[in-house]
């Protein structure tokens, strides 16, 4: 591994990477992502991934170079560094129109990261459905279900295969606010492309609800309407209605592992969506039913 002038641990997000902020022999400020050997495939297909992207011409972190420790325990990425503010902590601070107009930005960038050729290879065998399904059970038979859910679980259960009907894509697999970065010159910078999938494009929206809503209902109109041209198709709005009710559900199972706090929170998400989708009898949240009333 190189050597650096500095070194400065990044402590946000969910990943298991040991992440660390680096300035280069060069001078030039780098992200470095640390893994144990055993991960080493997987690492070297997430370079990959992410040198496929940078191939679009978005700003994003940029792939460096990747390599293996001299003892032979760590596999380590070195990205480029996407300067400026995170945007889940920019956006509340702008007028409605300027998180409308960034949502467009970033449903622009997802459109062409969806639109990137698949390699055959890396299409899965099968779907999420037998996945999702089983997911929800453990929900349903976990002590952290919440009063009312029964109209939601109803929901995913009799809809299911409304999923995966569109063709499968590249996906990012964590496309909200806390992974893009709003940059000096008032651009959108695509961050952490670990959790990289190839499946349904819709299902890269549901984190909207989960996470985007909660900072600002402008973006999350912007990214949708700019995805779709201003064409949204009713059955996009169906399709991710369920994965929407799936993940605020089994997100309060999912959430166990790392404590109260965030069951809490999961918790909290999920009372939201409930009453943005009334119960899910409705398939258009009531934020973008009201459209008017943020823009």
């Amino acid at each position: 591994m190189a050597d650096y002038q500095s070194c400065e641990p990044v402590c946000k997000g969910w990943s298991n990477d040991k992440k660390y902020r680096v300035l280069t022999g060069t001078g030039e400020t780098c992200l470095l992502r640390v893994s144990d050997i055993e991960c080493l495939a997987a690492k070297q297909k997430e370079y990959e991934i992410i040198r496929k992207f940078a191939g679009i011409g978005f700003p994003m972190s940029q792939p460096v170079s990747f390599g293996i420790s001299e003892d032979g325990t760590k596999v380590h990425m070195l990205l480029t560094w996407v300067d400026g503010e995170d945007l889940e902590t920019a956006l509340p601070e702008m007028p409605a129109a300027q998180q409308y107009r960034l949502g467009r930005e970033a449903g622009r960038i997802l459109r062409q990261i969806h639109s990137l050729p698949l390699d055959r290879q890396d299409v899965p065998a099968e779907t999420k459905k037998a996945k999702k399904l089983r997911q929800l059970t453990s929900y349903e038979n976990s002590t952290v279900r919440i009063p009312g859910d029964e109209t939601a679980l109803r929901y995913v259960k009799e809809n299911i295969d409304r999923i995966w009907q569109v063709p499968p894509a590249y996906l990012h697999g964590d496309y909200h606010p806390g992974n893009l970065i709003l940059t000096p010159d008032g651009r959108i910078g695509v961050i952490d492309f670990n959790r990289w999938e190839v499946g349904d494009p819709y299902e890269e929206f549901y984190k909207l609800e989960s996470f985007g809503r909660e900072v600002s209902i402008p973006y999350c109109l912007g990214q949708i309407d700019a995805y779709f041209d201003d064409n949204i198709p009713l059955d996009f709005w169906q399709t991710l209605a369920v994965y929407v009710a799936h993940a605020s559900l089994y997100s309060i199972k999912w959430a166990e592992k790392f404590g109260q706090d965030e069951i809490d929170g999961m918790v909290r998400r999920c009372k939201t969506a409930l009453e943005d989708y009334a119960g899910f009898s409705e398939v258009v949240p009531r934020w973008a039913q009201e459209r008017d009333r943020w823009l």
